[in-house]
């Protein structure tokens, strides 16, 4: 008995110096790579028992709200919530932690559902679905005058490029994805650019330090989030103000939003992640759909220009990676086809979408907190269960 003692405490004193170790391992390695961030990551995802970024977290970050000064309720279908969610499609689902399905058909609000104690008013992460915004943005920017045109130079923006290969980069190749800046979008490894976008402190900083070339701008559509960030500042140095009170101004507000939302930012009285991290509710995010697939026009009144918004929903004329015509993005907005629909959306990394299809007059807008697999199909797994749902239930009505 002795012995086993003597042996645990030895055990026990291996393990306690294993973990020194380790701890004095971690913070050498941020401190020489000047990466503080990882202490934010680390101590709000694995000292907390996660692995990843969590999509009820924005009160981690600094925010700045988006005013809702003009709510208006969805007008209601007589067929709201007359059907149930097949039980195939209910366990889809929940594999994937969703906590929001909301159904809009011919402008109405024909379906919502919540689940695990969400309800419409929760708050939650949009993740990348706000590159759509920050793409609405730019329209209403080159509209207002603030900025020339799609076709201005980022240098006119952010002085750093105005040398080498990077002053050919313009606003339309950050919109489109096809800057050629050599962003590295890994989004398991904590030194990428994601991490450092999402945890640091220094998102101008971070965005504008890639010089490396992947690629000549406007000709290979690659997705990195990096591009949004640039495109966010470039936007906010136009305008003179908050991405977060512009957003308020053109489409928060006049689109009738329920309840104010509140976008992350890289530090206080910082700078608005683009990228991402727009916290609102399901019902409100529809709100972005079904402007885009009336070309911009709200209630009778265009808000946003309807060759932008058109241009936003059909791929860009460039290639994809493996040199086929690209055929997946337009301006900040995915683009696909299901069962012969034609499909375009947003989309966050833990499942939230938007889906617009425009055959079925239906939005779609469902948030979840896991990420499925996309699969190897174009459209992703979760865009087709979704339109399923809409259509199951509501495909005659």
């Amino acid at each position: 008995m002795r012995a086993c003692f003597i042996n645990m405490k030895k055990l026990l004193k291996y393990l306690l110096g294993s973990m020194l170790l380790i701890f004095i391992l971690i913070n050498c390695i941020i401190v020489l790579s000047g990466r503080w961030y990882l202490y934010k990551a680390i101590g709000t995802t694995y000292l907390k028992g996660k692995s990843g970024p969590s999509a009820t977290e924005y009160n981690i970050f600094e925010n700045r709200k988006v005013e809702a000064n003009d709510p208006k309720p969805w007008p209601l279908s007589k067929w709201y919530n007359t059907k149930k969610l097949p039980g195939h499609l209910e366990k889809l689902m929940r594999e994937v932690a969703s906590h929001a399905l909301v159904i809009i058909k011919n402008d109405t609000l024909i379906h919502e559902q919540y689940w695990d104690n969400f309800s419409d008013t929760s708050h939650t992460n949009s993740f990348s679905m706000a590159k759509s915004y920050t793409g609405a943005l730019l329209g209403f920017a080159i509209q207002d005058g603030f900025i020339k045109s799609i076709h201005e130079p980022v240098s006119s923006y952010i002085p750093e490029f105005k040398t080498g290969w990077r002053a050919g980069i313009t606003l339309q190749h950050l919109i489109t994805m096809t800057s050629g800046i050599a962003f590295d979008e890994n989004y398991s490894n904590p030194f990428s650019y994601p991490a450092e976008g999402y945890y640091g402190t220094d998102l101008l900083k971070a965005s504008a330090s890639y010089e490396d070339s992947a690629s000549t701008p406007g000709t290979i559509y690659k997705y990195l989030s990096g591009n949004t960030a640039l495109l966010g500042y470039c936007i906010a140095n136009a305008i003179g103000k908050p991405l977060s009170t512009y957003l308020s101004e053109k489409l928060w507000t006049p689109l009738n939003c329920e309840h104010n939302a509140y976008w992350s930012l890289d530090k206080k009285d910082g700078l608005e992640k683009a990228f991402c991290c727009i916290n609102s509710n399901a019902k409100d995010f529809a709100r972005m759909g079904k402007l885009y697939m009336h070309q911009g026009n709200w209630e009778g009144k265009q808000l946003l220009d309807s060759n932008f918004v058109n241009a936003s929903i059909k791929p860009f004329t460039c290639n994809e990676e493996d040199c086929t015509p690209n055929h997946t993005y337009g301006y900040s907005w995915w683009l696909t086809t299901y069962k012969g629909l034609t499909v375009f959306y947003m989309r966050g990394m833990l499942g939230q979408y938007v889906i617009c299809v425009p055959e079925k007059k239906l939005v779609i807008s469902r948030l979840a907190r896991k990420r499925r697999i996309p699969g190897t199909a174009h459209c992703p797994l979760d865009v087709g269960y979704c339109i399923d749902a809409a259509l199951s239930m509501y495909g005659n009505k």
